[in-house]
């Protein structure tokens, strides 16, 4: 199975650190107007969110995988839970490729698969290059319309 581009942690960290910052905010107001609290207590709390946050994008980077098999889609996630996901290329109906402003700073890019069907209709491939994400991008689009053809009847 293929895994992301190690940046993606960067960008998963950067995202620990921007929770982390917000409740440390937060707990500053707390402290200011509501109820005194211990600046050891903040710090800590605040340093653990983000340690947390950080060995979370850590551990996210090590489990997620992808893999273009014969017939699907595999992909494989999670932290806490871990979310085995098989998308038939016959259920696909379109592939986009995502490049949100921090991803291309990171020179990082997203495949979104849309499948049929309303339950979690869609499916995110993170952590991509640009070119990696085209790539997939046009070997799924053609593996989803050779599906089509052989699903005919």
């Amino acid at each position: 199975m293929e895994s992301l581009n190690p940046r993606i942690r960067l960008l998963w960290i950067a995202q620990g650190v921007l929770v982390a910052a917000v409740l440390g905010v937060v707990l500053a107001a707390v402290d200011q107007w509501v109820r005194p609290v211990p600046t050891a207590a903040l710090g800590a709390v605040v340093a653990l969110v983000l340690a947390a946050g950080t060995l979370y994008a850590i551990r996210l980077y090590q489990i997620w995988q992808f893999e273009l098999q014969d017939d699907a889609l595999y992909l494989e996630r999670g932290v806490v839970t871990l979310v085995e996901t098989a998308v038939p290329f016959v259920r696909v109906q379109h592939v986009d490729t995502q490049f949100g402003p921090i991803e291309r700073a990171l020179g990082l890019s997203s495949v979104v698969v849309y499948t049929a069907g309303s339950r979690n209709a869609d499916v995110r491939i993170p952590g991509l290059t640009p070119d990696r994400a085209r790539e997939l991008q046009d070997a799924l689009r053609d593996l989803a319309i050779e599906s089509e053809a052989d699903d005919a009847v």
